[in-house]
């Protein structure tokens, strides 16, 4: 078992309230309980000696593994070849009543051997509460029961699966042959709750079946019949795996603290909502046809802005925890080295104090994008938007840190007024179309002058290119969207102008960086891979351009640096590694994106 096996060298699972990573050789080294941002149980991706994780390995030195989902699922094989046999180990989490929050949270772990016989070794070593607290160990040859701080793990077996102490955790080895079986189950919930019924054969077998079923018939209310079918598909499944059932909101990543840059500073913590990227994933997941994944979102959007609740006393702030709860207090975990040296570990997020103004035009754009208003309950919904883009109007005209979340000082961010422009300009068009009471005289007058703003101030005839901020000459990857939210036409001088600077400057082999910290100090050490958001939003702008052939080119690129189960991070390293916290709402959203946009000129030209 590998201290540090590589960060995209693993598959997820998970059942739409926490979810759990295991490494292709069978290893859970992620997984947080009773939610995503709840305390980890195992994080031997933090620290390999003090994180701890839940093995089902086969050792020796002529094995080979493999690792794949079941089509259109999500549940995980894991595939040992050895020279005496071939043996699998099932992963998924159950999926019943989503919707309900709940302390109950079950990872099944089944083994079995399709051709000869497989050695099967179990390891389960739980350190409750990012490795910070000790645990009680009572056991008996099928049961483990782990009590911590507010919390029970009950490892269970079936099959011939024996447990044995080592220490206060737990070990076995089972060798199976053709067509026989083992399972462990692990059942996390709150201390002194009932402890669950033993697996039975039956049971299992029925569990699979559901878990099957659920991802099958959930994943065919797909309305995406394009010609990257299996990765769009993943994409979807992945944003609603990330996804907290029971509130409707969507965590940026599973995971806390994965570098940016091994052995670098810039290790925070996604699982969290981010109003930006939850907006962009539910309007992913809409165009794919997912309505009741975007209604249940704007319901927690809408909650959060009728609620008020920030620890800025802006309308909102750029992140939540999942139950809306604004309080995210950033601290660092000293006892972790971190993901192969990479200090400091930091769980919760400073950066949740900052101003974006970005955030409000995602916002206004998830809430408006509809046939009607009713997610918005009402007259009185409407007024509470009403009442935000009236605030905007007073506030837009503000230096902000930015959506890269910067820790070197507040700039006027050309893409911040871009999305405030987003932000007045989808308010006006919801307005009129609705026939809703609005100061539409001020919002219009907001819309344009920023328009005209960015064209004098964020516009360099020097570079002949928008740049990040007014009065520097420095390009950002995130203005690629200005002609997906329609600020400027995808075939405009100006903009074409802008996109050929990107390539010369932010593009390597398809792949985008997001700026350039050296020429843009933002307050950190370090650099850090291309950012894979960038490249899909790369992709759509250049087919939106019509350079349709580059832009097939880059997006059939990009795939390859999937990993093998077809996750992405955050972003690709100069080798090609996956970097950053993983798997990342904001890559899987752009592939979908892009795909939508490829697709669609591809079409447009075939005729």
């Amino acid at each position: 078992m590998r201290r540090y096996p590589p960060i995209g060298d693993h598959g997820l699972v998970g059942d739409l309230q926490t979810a759990a990573l295991i490494s292709s050789e069978g290893v859970v080294d992620w997984f947080c309980a009773p939610r995503f941002d709840s305390p980890s149980l195992f994080a031997a991706l933090l620290d390999h000696d003090r994180g701890g994780h839940f093995a089902i390995t086969v050792e020796g030195e002529d094995v080979t593994t493999r690792q794949l989902y079941v089509a259109d699922t999500a549940v995980l094989v894991t595939r040992f070849l050895t020279p005496d046999g071939v043996g699998e180990v099932v992963d998924f989490m159950p999926v019943r009543e989503p919707h309900t929050a709940t302390d109950v949270h079950r990872l099944v772990r089944i083994m079995r051997v399709t051709r000869g016989r497989v050695r099967f070794t179990l390891a389960c070593r739980p350190r409750f509460d990012y490795g910070r607290a000790d645990h009680r160990l009572d056991l008996s040859p099928d049961a483990a029961h782990f009590t911590g701080p507010g919390t029970d793990a009950h490892l269970q077996t079936g099959g011939s699966l024996a447990l044995e102490r080592d220490g206060a955790d737990v070990r076995a080895v089972v060798e199976l042959r053709h067509g026989e079986r083992a399972a462990a189950v692990l059942t996390v919930c709150a201390t002194g709750a009932e402890p669950p019924a033993p697996p039975t054969v039956e049971g299992l077998r029925t569990d699979f079946d559901e878990a099957r079923t659920f991802w099958y018939r959930w994943i065919r209310r797909s309305r995406y019949r394009g010609r990257w079918q299996d990765m769009v598909n993943r994409s979807a499944i992945t944003l609603k795996l990330l996804t907290y059932a029971p509130t409707g909101a969507p965590v940026a990543a599973v995971t806390a603290a994965l570098p940016e840059q091994p052995g670098g500073e810039r290790n925070w913590d996604y699982r969290y909502t981010w109003v930006r990227d939850a907006s962009l994933s539910m309007q992913a997941l809409l165009r794919l046809g997912f309505t009741d994944e975007a209604h249940a979102f704007r319901r927690w959007l809408g909650a959060r802005l009728k609620s008020g609740r920030t620890v800025t006393g802006e309308p909102l702030q750029i992140m939540y925890r999942i139950d809306g709860d604004p309080h995210l207090a950033e601290e660092t975990l000293d006892h972790l080295e971190g993901y192969r040296g990479s200090a400091p570990v930091r769980i919760g997020n400073g950066a949740a104090e900052q101003l974006q103004l970005d955030i409000y035009g995602e916002a206004v754009h998830a809430l408006g994008h509809t046939d009607d208003l009713a997610h918005l309950a009402g007259y009185d919904g409407w007024l509470e938007l009403a009442g935000l883009l009236d605030w905007l109007t007073r506030n837009w005209d503000r230096p902000d840190e930015g959506i890269w979340e910067t820790r070197g000082g507040q700039q006027d961010f050309t893409y911040s007024r871009l999305m405030c422009w987003t932000a007045f300009d989808r308010g006006i068009r919801l307005a009129r179309d609705y026939a809703r009471p609005a100061d539409l005289a001020g919002w219009t007058t907001a819309r344009d002058t920023i328009l005209h703003q960015v064209m004098e101030r964020g516009w360099s005839s020097e570079r002949g290119a928008f740049v990040q901020h007014y009065g520097s000459e420095v390009l950002d990857a995130s203005l690629l969207l200005m002609p997906a939210v329609g600020f400027i036409t995808p075939r405009d001088p100006r903009w074409l102008s802008t996109l050929d600077a990107m390539e010369a400057e932010l593009v390597s082999d398809s792949l985008v960086h997001r700026y350039d910290p050296a020429a843009s100090p933002d307050g950190l050490r370090g650099r850090e891979g291309t950012f894979s958001l960038c490249s899909f939003l790369y992709v759509d702008a250049l087919a939106r351009a019509g350079r349709v052939d580059l832009a097939r080119y880059a997006f059939d690129t990009m795939l390859t640096y999937a990993n093998h189960v077809g996750l992405f991070a955050e972003e690709i390293g100069p080798t090609g590694e996956q970097l950053g916290n993983f798997p990342q709402a904001f890559t899987h959203l752009a592939l979908i994106g892009a795909a939508l946009a490829l697709d669609e000129e591809l079409e447009r030209t075939e005729r």
